[in-house]
């Protein structure tokens, strides 16, 4: 419970990556999430064997990386920790799909490995590109671009909970695991029979802390306005960012990159 309970707080620290001066963090959060839209819609409107032509793709996430002034390490520790649940959507996919669709040399590699590859490759890109989008905006930013956008304003807020609880529940589920562990000798009290117990405390313990902070919540004024640390505006910079950007995910959803350059090469070669 300890490493979850540190892997999951440590999410915490997107919101202070949030705070930067660059000129990417002034942007109009607004400009940034319409961005990562499209980049993620672009990503994933490709075939299950299409591999190569999401390469170009790399650029966007290295990008906003050096640009943000974000620690590069961090990025791939989180998008590592995530990464296990798209290998176990796409496991199965070597053993129903055998198909040879690939010839490198003498090894024949079948339309499930590719796919397989393929779900890792969009997994990361659409990952990344939500954690640097939140190291950028910010969390609250972002539900408020959500909001300025035309989501409901009930989504937004219940987003915003969700995201703010899941640090309470995840804390008292740390609490309520190191007591059970300090009252245990040896392995007693540590078996699958106190399990129930220890989830049934847990969601009352979460329960009272979640009434304790809407409390006070309320008693500093809360009204179900979310306020951001500046105000934005929508201006030339920020349609320049998303007109640019959302153009080139176009070109390399519409043109194989790769592909089309090693046409080219083999051409000049020849």
């Amino acid at each position: 419970m300890t490493s979850i309970e540190g892997a999951l707080l440590d999410f915490k620290r997107l919101d202070r990556l949030a705070v930067g001066e660059t000129g990417i963090h002034r942007l109009d959060p607004r400009a940034k999430v319409l961005t990562t839209f499209i980049f993620t819609v672009s990503v994933i409107s490709f075939g299950r064997y299409e591999l190569s032509a999401m390469v170009p793709f790399f650029i966007f996430p290295v990008v906003m990386v050096s640009l943000g002034d974000l620690p590069a390490p961090y990025i791939l520790k989180k998008i590592a920790l995530l990464c296990p649940f798209a290998l176990m959507v796409g496991i199965f996919n070597p053993l129903f799909d055998r198909q040879i669709l690939v010839h490198l040399g003498p090894l024949a590699i079948s339309g499930g490995w590719i796919s397989f590859v393929s779900i890792i490759v969009r997994a990361i890109l659409t990952v990344g590109s939500a954690l640097i989008l939140v190291g950028l905006t910010g969390f609250s930013a972002v539900c408020r671009a959500l909001e300025q956008m035309g989501m409901p304003k009930v989504f937004v807020v219940q987003l915003l909970f969700l995201y703010r609880y899941i640090f309470v529940l995840t804390e008292e589920g740390a609490r309520t695991a190191r007591a059970r562990e300090l009252r245990s000798f040896g392995n007693k009290g540590m078996g699958m029979k106190s399990f129930g117990s220890l989830v049934g405390h847990l969601l009352l313990r979460t329960w009272e802390r979640a009434e304790r902070v809407y409390r006070a919540m309320l008693c500093r004024g809360f009204n179900g306005e979310f306020h951001v640390r500046r105000d934005y505006r929508f201006g030339f910079r920020e349609a320049v960012f998303t007109l640019c950007w959302s153009s080139l995910f176009i070109l390399f959803r519409l043109v194989n990159i790769p592909q089309f350059l090693g046409t080219v090469i083999t051409e000049l070669l020849q």
